[in-house]
């Protein structure tokens, strides 16, 4: 589905993505791990058409949207959660959700995603459908900002750091919803520092480190192999470290 050859991008004048190539398979979860400032956001933003690359390729299918505006990249079907959730504060959580819409543009005509979706997937949502957005807790908010991407049908979900500032309750309660999703068939990218997590739900792993990918397999391997388990999921290890990490 989505495939990014040899991309690089600055962030700040600063070269935060180097070369880096992954895949992500229709119907797959992908996750990309790597610490603080390894270059995940500014990939993930490369994607999705907040930032314009410096070289390389983005194709989704055999389309080339290297370099397509945000709203375009949307409307082909991918859509954001973005690190901080960037909800609206001051509108409703109806509110909210009925704004994701907007992605949709022309894709499946005359269908409209369901809200009854969303509050089957986050039942708080519902109850706190006409709740002012900024008065909710962090974890609905997040729970909020998925759900309304939600609402523009992605083809393909790019995630960015989900479980930042969550209680662990509301971590796995976030995660087992994007279990869910793509268990139904959704197509999903997650970057996350929480690297024990999204292990656990992905399907294969890429690792950044400073800009680029270091290491990549299926998650299954990446969990027990050690210097990963050093590195990243906190088990100490005799190994020594893999390049670039």
């Amino acid at each position: 589905m989505l495939t990014v050859r040899d991309l690089s991008a600055f962030y700040g004048g600063i070269a935060a993505v180097r070369g880096a190539s992954l895949t992500v398979a229709a119907g797959k979860c992908v996750a990309l791990i790597g610490s603080n400032g390894a270059g995940k956001t500014t990939l993930l933003n490369a994607i999705c058409g907040a930032l314009r690359p410096a070289a390389g390729n983005i194709l989704l299918g055999e389309a080339n949207i290297t370099g397509e505006p945000a709203y375009r990249v949307a409307r082909r079907g991918i859509l954001l959660v973005p690190e901080g959730r960037q909800i609206l504060g001051p509108l409703t959580v109806r509110e909210n959700l009925e704004l994701g819409r907007l992605a949709l543009g022309s894709r499946r005509r005359g269908r409209r995603a369901s809200l009854d979706t969303v509050f089957d997937l986050f039942p708080r949502l519902a109850e706190r459908v006409e709740q002012i957005a900024g008065s909710l807790s962090g974890g609905e908010q997040q729970m909020l900002a998925i759900g309304r991407a939600l609402m523009g049908e992605p083809e393909l979900l790019l995630l960015d750091e989900p479980s930042l500032g969550l209680a662990p309750i509301v971590v796995a309660a976030v995660f087992d919803a994007l279990k869910r999703l793509n268990g139904s068939g959704l197509t999903i990218l997650l970057v996350e520092q929480n690297a024990r997590r999204a292990l656990e739900i992905a399907d294969y792993a890429y690792v950044m480190e400073r800009g680029r990918i270091v290491e990549e397999g299926e998650s299954s391997r990446l969990r027990t192999d050690p210097n990963i388990q050093s590195h990243y999921l906190g088990v100490a290890s005799s190994l020594s470290p893999t390049a670039g990490g």
